[in-house]
């Protein structure tokens, strides 16, 4: 089972977002079930389960790992193919955002877009790496700043994009052929608390 998989289909996208797939998606992710033991769990005839289950098995959600002789009938036993799912914006393709139509740094929406792109190729590079049994080389830094006033948050991201410049200036090399290009994306915004 992988640790996160990422939806680039549409057709997986939708299947994946019934509330009853999702809630049979959630089940398998904690642990391996049949469609017997998923409709005691979550209330539902077990035919009803099976043709969920089917369903999310076609768009390679789920998969069988073990199959069992229960007195007449053969058990399969189902499991999530990840710990957690994330669709991609390339699921939406011709309605994706792009940064490139609302270039202000400055926006809201820009940073969406960023972030939109961000999901969309580190999920590719993400189904590329396991479908090589191989690990992406990433690193991301997630933090929290408090600031006392507008002015301090205009000066820290001020000083933060000279940092970020120095930094690419000193370690970009055009030349260098064996050389691979890696996006850099730095985001300042308000944060949420999380709902408890």
């Amino acid at each position: 089972m992988q640790d996160v998989a990422v939806i680039e289909d549409p057709a997986a996208a939708e299947v994946s977002l019934d509330p009853i797939r999702a809630r049979l998606l959630a089940e398998l992710s904690a642990e391996p079930s049949s469609a017997t033991m998923l409709a005691a769990k979550v209330g539902l005839p077990r035919q009803k389960v099976n043709y969920h289950l089917k369903t999310l098995e076609a768009h390679g959600l789920v998969e069988m790992v073990e199959e069992r002789r229960k007195g007449n009938v053969n058990e399969r036993i189902m499991r999530a193919t990840a710990a957690s799912y994330v669709i991609s914006p390339a699921a939406l393709a011709s309605v994706q955002p792009d940064p490139a139509r609302s270039p202000d740094q400055l926006s809201a929406s820009w940073l969406l877009a960023v972030a939109a792109r961000m999901v969309r190729e580190v999920g590719a590079l993400i189904t590329g790496a396991a479908r090589a049994r191989k690990r992406v080389a990433t690193f991301a830094i997630d933090g929290e700043v408090r600031f006392a006033s507008a002015a301090d948050r205009a000066a820290f991201a001020q000083e933060l994009a000279g940092a970020v410049a120095a930094l690419v200036s000193k370690y970009h090399d055009q030349s260098a052929e064996q050389g691979r290009d890696h996006r850099i994306v730095v985001a300042v915004h308000p944060s949420m608390k999380e709902a408890r």
